[in-house]
């Protein structure tokens, strides 16, 4: 009844959920929540969606209020190609954009660089220069529709120039909304796409949340990242605490660059993998948002109940698919979406 009086119906106040009941297919009421009929050794721990420590969720009302952002990783060949295919999507439905790039750009190289031959476009779109991109986003309603970029060892170049891309279309800093992944410690751990030492690569990732937090408050600088430690062949335990590392470093660089961890933290955000062993994904997730919810308050101090909010995006695991069981790939993906969703 607490809960319900001080979390859920001030929120409901202030956004209402898609609609005024919820039910099964035969009619049957579902509840907001369902908790023990008596109190249970370690309810504590888990407590309720929207109040500490956040393992049911970090908004009362999840998914009955608002649903998941529809956004299908999609980008190759010239801007003027994605564009394109970028168009398409927002007019079938989507809610946001996330772009792909290709190698070439995802290893800072120009496409006339002889060691791009045969990669530009491929796997992705390629962006050499700030052309490129005002052609790549040429028509998107920038100030409405959130952009993810999966660019990491040159996204603070790549973020500037979608800055700047946004100014000429009368977009300000202040008004774009979206994600870059910029998480260069998982590249060394697992993807390997990294430039520099972690020294200089971890200075220039503060110096991106530093400028975020004072002039681009709807963008989340970086996106702390498990997936590819997952697709690398790590366990979901060692997903988690390989991401959750690399998260207090980042926090820890902040700090000692001098930004205050509530000024920051809120737009920190994360991404992890959703694999095939449906309850431990589920548990992991919930896991994952306790753990950081502690680590936030206790090791950094963080006042603010954002600050120790773990926002998080998931995809499917792709190396659980392959290419002789596309049916089954199929059925992989739906049970590991819906972990997602329960987790």
């Amino acid at each position: 009844r607490r809960w319900t009086a001080e979390v859920l119906e001030p929120t409901r106040a202030k956004s209402p959920e898609r609609k005024e009941t919820f039910a099964t297919l035969g009619g049957i009421p579902v509840d907001p929540i369902y908790t023990p009929r008596s109190p249970r050794s370690g309810f504590d721990r888990i407590g309720y969606p929207g109040a500490p420590p956040f393992t049911r969720g970090i908004h009362p009302t999840m998914y009955r209020g608002r649903v998941w952002s529809m956004r299908m990783f999609s980008g190759f060949g010239s801007p003027e190609d994605t564009n394109r295919r970028f168009h398409y999507l927002l007019q079938h439905g989507e809610s946001g954009l996330s772009i792909a790039f290709d190698d070439p750009t995802l290893y800072g190289i120009d496409a006339d660089d002889p060691e791009s031959l045969g990669e530009v476009g491929k796997c992705g779109v390629n962006v050499s220069s700030l052309d490129d991109i005002r052609r790549l986003l040429r028509g998107i309603p920038l100030a409405d529709v959130t952009t993810s970029m999966t660019i990491n060892a040159p996204a603070n170049i790549v973020w500037g120039m979608y800055l700047l891309a946004g100014e000429a279309s009368g977009v300000g800093p202040a008004q774009l909304g979206g994600t870059t992944q910029n998480d260069i410690l998982k590249e060394y751990i697992a993807q390997k796409e990294f430039l520099y030492p972690p020294g200089p690569a971890l200075r220039l990732v503060t110096d991106t949340i530093e400028y975020a937090t004072a002039h681009t408050p709807r963008w989340n600088p970086v996106s702390i990242s498990g997936y590819h430690i997952r697709e690398a062949g790590s366990t979901a335990v060692q997903e988690l605490a390989f991401t959750l590392a690399d998260g207090r470093a980042y926090v820890a660089a902040a700090i000692e660059r001098g930004l205050a961890v509530d000024e920051f933290a809120p737009r920190l955000s994360f991404f992890f993998n959703s694999h095939n062993d449906f309850f431990e994904e589920i548990a992991k997730f919930r896991a994952a948002r306790r753990l950081w919810y502690d680590v936030m308050t206790r090791e950094f101090g963080a006042k603010k109940e954002r600050s120790a909010w773990l926002r998080f995006h998931t995809q499917t695991a792709g190396c659980s698919c392959t290419a002789q069981q596309p049916e089954l790939n199929v059925v992989r993906t739906a049970v590991q979406a819906l972990a997602g969703v329960l987790g």
